[in-house]
């Protein structure tokens, strides 16, 4: 898709750093063509998704309409799940550098009784990188 007039590819791209960079521009797209601004997506992303579930879950017909409708308000959960992924992927490699500096000084038996996991789960959690791309700031803590 060609870039659309008026959109500031640079806030797009800081609102879906969470996303490998070579999906950003189709999840733009997607944001874009649906009607959905990047104010909203931001908006959306800063509070982890509380207010959407908040309406969705009042059963109201109506609950969507504040978000720009059912296919919005999809669009938009799914990129809280994606988010939500991305910090998961985060956090679990800062849990395996840190299962790899206890195992230089500790047992697998001693690291898995103080992590509450089996021995064998102790070397599963040593498999995760640093090397990212991850995103050092959540949504809700930018400026």
């Amino acid at each position: 898709m060609a870039v659309q007039p008026g959109v500031d590819t640079r806030e797009w791209e800081a609102i879906l750093a969470h996303r490998p960079a070579d999906q950003r521009r189709t999840v733009r797209d997607r944001f874009l063509d649906s009607g959905v601004p990047v104010g909203l997506v931001q908006e959306v992303l800063a509070d982890g998704g509380d207010a959407l579930y908040a309406a969705a879950a009042t059963g109201r017909a109506d609950w969507a309409t504040a978000f720009g409708g059912p296919l919005a308000a999809a669009l938009l959960a799914a990129e809280v799940s994606a988010l939500a992924a991305h910090l998961n992927s985060r956090a679990s490699a800062v849990r395996a550098a840190a299962t790899n500096a206890l195992l230089e000084d500790l047992s697998a038996v001693a690291v898995a009784a103080h992590l509450g996991v089996s021995r064998q789960k102790v070397y599963d959690l040593t498999r995760g990188s640093l090397s990212g791309p991850y995103i050092d700031v959540v949504p809700w803590r930018q400026p």
